[in-house]
């Protein structure tokens, strides 16, 4: 048995017993009894860990590998910070240092990839959604904290970070080494298609984007656009805000979202009428990349009738999260409160899903003559198809023609 497997069996099983534990405790209505019965239940599962396991386990990691559990399974963006991790933190979660481009989760304990930043050293690798880091600058990346993994990524622009990867295409790990610049998000591009159809890529939503994303859509409907197809693919950068700004371009009345908490009452929040500049039939594109701000954006326009929406299921990632701060100093970052689509639909629950499901084609990978993978000579995420080939834009294109006006 590794070493790797030992840890994960007594981390696993606490965590299990932390969960069961927690679940009780916090269910609604739950007999305080059976709630003091799991406790005891818990209590003895860590007791008999300690005395029983093959080996003296080492209870502190064991400890920390429940809470984080316990977290991911809640919250897959939530992260615990000690004192000294949470003071770095505090003190660095603002700065825009130069980083790799890589939007992270949490998945089986390790970080998992959502989404890449446009033109990153992250992005020109090819690392695409699912792909596992399983170290980060050599050390485990099991049971780091979230937060705490996006400031080691950071650092002085042209150093280096190694990385330990399982991609989703490539079965073996491998070490994949970045290095650190300065992020530069590529511009909203607008152009024209074939039958008056204006097309929009918008590959973040942040104010500057919203912004851009304006000038483009008013720039279509000067050179004639009778219809508009928005692609948010791969869009997992920006705020719920940004994504309800973005959304607040088409619609120009009715509720755009809600934000609920256990202790945050709901807040609605409405489309503003002045910040409408095109009422064209829209089309728009997600996919399993489509996160965050854009996600919030295609609930909004899908959910009021305004947007068609086509391609594959979003991520499932739109809370608002709040540091909360422990007696030991440490913290723990956790959504406080849901974003919901007009019809009640927690976005990180029930992700948004397309009225017209259409899977992109799975990138080909070639393999050696003894069925490995060969490796990546040039980034698949560099090499896009022509739009006219895409079968997500020619669905969306399809649906805009034979839409009723």
């Amino acid at each position: 048995m590794t070493t790797r497997f030992k840890y994960w069996v007594v981390s696993a099983s606490t965590c299990l017993a932390v969960m069961l534990a927690v679940g009780s405790v916090l269910g609604q209505g739950a007999d305080q009894s059976d709630n003091y019965k799991q406790l005891g239940v818990f209590s003895d599962v860590v007791a008999r860990i300690k005395s029983d396991y093959v080996e003296e386990p080492d209870m502190k990691s064991v400890t920390l590998g429940a809470m984080n559990g316990l977290l991911e399974a809640v919250d897959p963006f939530a992260s615990y910070l000690s004192a000294d991790q949470y003071k770095d933190y505090l003190a660095n979660k603002d700065t825009q240092k130069p980083d790799v481009g890589l939007i992270l989760s949490k998945k089986f304990g390790y970080m998992s990839v959502v989404g890449t930043v446009p033109d990153s050293p992250a992005a020109k690798a090819g690392f695409t959604m699912g792909d596992i880091i399983e170290s980060l600058k050599g050390i485990s990346t099991r049971d780091m904290p979230l937060a705490y993994a996006g400031l080691l990524l950071q650092g002085a622009a042209g150093s280096e970070v190694d990385l330990g990867v399982v991609r989703v295409r490539h079965p073996e790990p491998q070490t994949v080494k970045l290095t650190r610049t300065a992020l530069a998000i590529p511009p909203v591009e607008g152009k024209m298609l074939p039958g008056q159809v204006g097309y929009l890529d918008v590959n973040a939503l942040t104010s500057v984007q919203v912004g851009q994303a304006a000038a483009a859509i008013q720039k279509l409907q000067k050179d004639g656009a009778q219809k508009l197809v928005v692609d948010l693919r791969d869009c997992a950068l920006g705020s719920p805000e940004e994504g309800l700004a973005f959304a607040n371009l088409f619609i120009g009345k009715g509720r755009l979202i809600y934000l609920k908490g256990q202790r945050v009452p709901q807040q609605n929040i409405d489309a503003d009428p002045s910040k409408v500049i095109t009422s064209l039939p829209l089309a728009v594109l997600i996919n399993h990349g489509t996160a965050d701000g854009a996600e919030v954006a295609a609930a909004a326009l899908g959910d009021n009738k305004r947007a068609q929406l086509v391609g594959e299921r979003t991520y499932g990632d739109a809370a608002l999260r709040k540091a909360i701060t422990m007696d030991d100093g440490g913290a723990i970052i956790l959504s406080v409160a849901k974003y919901y689509s007009a019809d009640g639909k927690a976005i990180q629950d029930a992700d948004v899903t397309p009225a017209y499901l259409v899977a992109e084609p799975e990138p080909q990978v070639d393999v050696d003559e003894n069925g490995e993978p060969i490796p990546e000579t040039e980034p698949q995420s560099q090499s896009k198809k022509p739009l006219l080939d895409d079968p997500v834009v020619k669905k969306a294109l399809e649906v805009l023609t034979t839409a009723k006006a």
